[in-house]
């Protein structure tokens, strides 16, 4: 019986207990709250007003129209004119006979080397574990690149590719002496 009544003793207690911490704190935590949503305002800056666009008047009525028949005409001119040089800048690459080493990309060549032969400089260039001997004047790549300077340390190449239009340019390219890897 005595265990009963101190049961009931504590469950009273603890009634009790909770519920003098009810609604009083509840209120304080709901005004803290808004307190601090009051403080926290963001602070925007005013947006500019727009400038207002004044159109300008067309003043050029006496010159051509720059969409008239020859205005296009003198464009197709001078873009045929510049189709037929890129012509003429890949023709003779096209009517040679092409030499072993431009069947490799240049990635896939290896500098290894240079000396002097004759009086001229000659490049060691490795590819697919065959040593090639190659003097300014042959081409290596797919990309028409002709040899253009055989220096210690690297071989200068201009190749002629085309560009995002599709129009024939030369470029410059290089391939580098590499230290061998262990």
């Amino acid at each position: 019986m005595i265990q009963r009544v101190w049961g009931w003793a504590c469950l009273l207690l603890s009634v009790g207990f909770f519920s003098g911490c009810g609604s009083s704190s509840e209120d304080e935590v709901r005004q803290w709250m808004v307190t601090e949503r009051n403080l926290a305002r963001p602070k925007v800056a005013p947006i500019a007003e727009p400038k207002q666009f004044v159109p300008a008047p067309y003043t050029n009525m006496s010159s051509v129209e720059p969409f008239s028949n020859q205005k296009l005409a003198q464009a197709l001119k001078r873009d045929s004119a510049q189709t037929v040089s890129n012509a003429a800048l890949v023709a003779p690459e096209l009517a040679r006979r092409k030499e072993p080493l431009e069947a490799y990309p240049l990635d896939t060549m290896m500098l290894v080397g240079s000396l002097i032969k004759a009086g001229q400089p000659v490049a060691l260039v490795r590819v697919d574990n065959l040593l090639y001997q190659v003097k300014v004047g042959n081409y290596l790549g797919p990309n028409y690149g002709r040899v253009m300077k055989i220096e210690e340390t690297e071989v200068t190449l201009r190749e002629i590719v085309q560009d995002a239009v599709g129009e024939w340019i030369e470029r410059a390219a290089t391939l580098s002496l590499q230290e061998r890897s262990k």
